[in-house]
């Protein structure tokens, strides 16, 4: 590999790889490099895994739950390890998958890890080799790892991160989860459905922080009545590990009493932090205060010629991200101005039911347009939410005064499935009537985003305007 590349990305998780692709796309000599696994951390030990699991436990609950279904329920067993050897399986097809996508394109992919120096020249370390190669462009994608506590660090025993969790032999019987963003709560569904007893712990005023509050509210309380206990405002400053278990301490803030909990494990959610070290040791960057690499609005960093996309250079840390940041960056890197705008970037936890949003909450609606014009539809009135036994969710839609949608959330089931609509409604600037007038098939569950936008204006149909 002696050629000079037009350009070389580094890390091949869902940004990386498809900016590589984009590039061979373009007819442009490409070069990948990454030190784990394709498919990153989203494909090997996030993403895909964790929805695996979430289906898998969908189903054994499902069949628990059902009052329909007779015969000896209590004798059905979830088979934990038929279950993690075939996560294994999924994912390794997908890495596979990849794999061809980038030989089949004309990628050259390099195991090795990758430092910058002297501007564009890549310097890589495979095994115990070291060479040198020039590339007209580089796009950095190293991603992200999970976050850590000052006085909780993990260690794979007791307290474990979200791979650990993901690929743990046993079921625990008492599980503590600090933090209820979308990692918390999807690994918290996980084993509350297999019995496990979940404890949840956020240290701010309401899950998902940053959501819509009455959307999250609601989901609090659908995930309290399924068995799970969540608490929120909860200040955690102690831990004590005992040969069975471990013990948080700490207190409430909203009354300033003292808690202690035990468990078995503790899961750590507290977020994650870029993985920057490519860009650490090279003082031509910049970063912000939480250590993500700065870019301008075409995703190029202080150094022309240098692109940086994904998890490394912050805002929300979604893969869905990386992917659209991972294209724009390649086009930009030869020629093309595009900037990038999160105004339409939508969002999904996979919870049951599932919730997901894009654009303005309710509160960051109100506070920029002032009057803003809201439509809400309950599930209660959907007849395909009845038929699934679904019906404890909603969609909430808004619009400013002019009747242009500026954010949408929704929990439901599939919420994520329904989210593309609307996605496209912020983006593309429709206005309420856009939506309310299309014609939505009867019976499903996007009958109301229909109704909702319809609600917004007070001509709804199934509910009370």
């Amino acid at each position: 590999m002696d050629k000079e590349y037009d350009i070389a990305i580094i890390g091949a998780g869902p940004g990386g790889y498809v900016a590589a692709i984009r590039a061979a796309q373009l007819k442009k000599k490409v070069l990948l490099v990454e030190k784990n696994k394709l498919g990153g951390t989203c494909t090997n030990r996030g993403c895909i895994p964790t929805k695996f699991l979430l289906q898998q436990t969908k189903k054994f609950n499902e069949a628990k739950t059902n009052k329909n279904l007779e015969g000896p329920i209590n004798e059905i067993k979830c088979n934990w390890q038929k279950v993690q050897a075939e996560k294994k399986q999924k994912v390794a097809q997908l890495v596979k998958g990849i794999d061809f996508l980038l030989k089949k394109n004309g990628v050259d992919t390099i195991r090795g890890e990758a430092s910058l120096s002297d501007g564009k020249k890549i310097v890589i370390k495979e095994k115990k080799e070291e060479k040198a190669i020039k590339v007209k462009n580089v796009i950095l994608a190293t991603g992200s790892r999970p976050a850590e506590l000052p006085f909780l660090k993990r260690d794979g025993d007791k307290i474990i991160n979200s791979a650990d969790a993901l690929d743990l032999n046993e079921i625990p019987g008492r599980l503590l989860v600090i933090g209820a963003g979308a990692i918390g709560l999807e690994i918290g569904t996980i084993f509350q459905r297999l019995g496990t007893e979940v404890t949840i712990l956020e240290i701010l005023p309401q899950i998902v922080p940053g959501s819509d509050v009455e959307i999250c509210n609601r989901l609090e309380r659908i995930l309290k009545r399924k068995g799970m206990t969540i608490y929120t405002r909860m200040k955690i400053k102690e831990v004590v590990k005992s040969e069975n278990q471990v013990f948080l301490k700490g207190i409430c803030l909203k009354d300033n009493t003292i808690f202690e909990f035990g468990a078995d494990k503790v899961l750590l959610a507290v977020g994650r932090i870029p993985a920057s070290e490519i860009c650490k040791n090279n003082s031509i960057f910049l970063f912000d205060k939480a250590g993500f690499v700065k870019v301008d609005a075409y995703l190029e960093t202080k150094v022309p010629g240098i692109f940086a996309i994904g998890d490394l250079i912050g805002g929300k840390l979604l893969a869905h991200k990386a992917f659209h940041e991972g294209i724009i960056a390649v086009e930009n890197a030869f020629g093309s101005k595009k900037r990038v705008s999160d105004r339409a970037l939508p969002l999904a936890v996979f919870t049951e039911p599932e919730f997901s949003s894009v654009g303005l909450t309710e509160q960051e609606a109100k506070k920029k347009h002032g009057k803003v014009k809201i439509g809400v539809f309950s599930l209660q009135a959907n007849g395909r939410a009845l038929t699934m036994g679904s019906q404890d969710g909603m969609v909430k839609v808004i619009a400013d005064e002019d009747k242009r949608i500026v954010g949408a959330h929704i929990l439901a089931p599939n919420a994520s499935e329904l989210m593309p609509e609307m996605t496209m409604a912020v983006e593309k600037k429709l206005m309420l009537q856009d939506i309310a007038s299309l014609i939505h098939i009867h019976p499903t569950l996007s009958e109301a985003l229909m109704e909702a936008a319809m609600n917004a204006e007070n001509k709804a149909i199934h509910t009370l305007s």
